[in-house]
């Protein structure tokens, strides 16, 4: 694929009950954007997952991958693999961007999966208050990329923070009940206020994700 068709389209392709990643051996350096959750934000999620860990699983079931607390993000555009020529661009593109946006205050709320129904392949919290805003700011990073050469699809923006991955498992939905009742009706609040380009690393257990570049937003005037 060259550089002038990559896409930021999320494709997963089925692998005898698993689900292989797409992009697995292409070129380039594996390029997202996000928000990364603060650290109180982070702590208070990671208290969340820990209490739902310590549930045991019925007899026969394989737990779930549950992702780094250390890289919490909300995703704000998946691009792909770029060829080192593209990433400066990019990341200019990003900051462009960013400098003009307002901080955000946001509430997660609630517990989701995809797919929603059967068995789940990615158990996540959504966002409540702050995602109308975490909307507008995605719609404006994707205008800067597209022109910056990027090719994108236009899915609606869904904020969530993924917190596992089942790839089908049958704990999946387990799991995601009993996170939802350990939630409640409770909202978690977070502050957006730096938004980050970030390589993905994969390999040698769950993913680790590395700063590219890294804008602050502006304060409220």
């Amino acid at each position: 694929m060259g550089a002038g068709a990559q896409t930021g389209a999320v494709r997963l392709v089925s692998g005898r009950g698993r689900w292989v990643d797409p992009f697995a051996g292409m070129a380039g350096r594996r390029l997202f954007v996000a928000v990364p959750l603060d650290r109180a934000a982070v702590a208070e999620v990671t208290a969340l997952v820990q209490e739902v860990r310590a549930l045991a699983l019925p007899a026969g079931l394989r737990d779930v991958r549950w992702v780094r607390m250390d890289g919490l993000h909300l995703t704000l555009r998946f691009l792909g693999p770029a060829p080192e020529p593209r990433v400066a661009p990019t990341a200019a593109a990003v900051t462009a961007v960013a400098a003009e946006t307002v901080r955000i205050d946001g509430r997660l709320a609630g517990v989701g999966t995809f797919p929603e129904r059967g068995r789940p392949r990615a158990i996540w919290i959504g966002v409540g208050h702050g995602a109308d805003e975490l909307a507008t700011l995605s719609d404006r990073l994707t205008a800067g990329l597209r022109a910056a050469g990027w090719v994108l699809d236009d899915r609606p923006f869904r904020p969530h923070l993924t917190l596992a991955r089942s790839d089908g498992l049958a704990a999946g939905a387990v799991v995601a009940d009993r996170l939802a009742a350990v939630l409640g009706a409770r909202t978690l609040p977070f502050q957006v206020d730096r938004v980050t380009l970030f390589e993905s690393i994969t390999g040698d257990g769950p993913a680790r994700y590395v700063p590219v570049a890294e804008v602050g937003l502006r304060p409220p005037d």
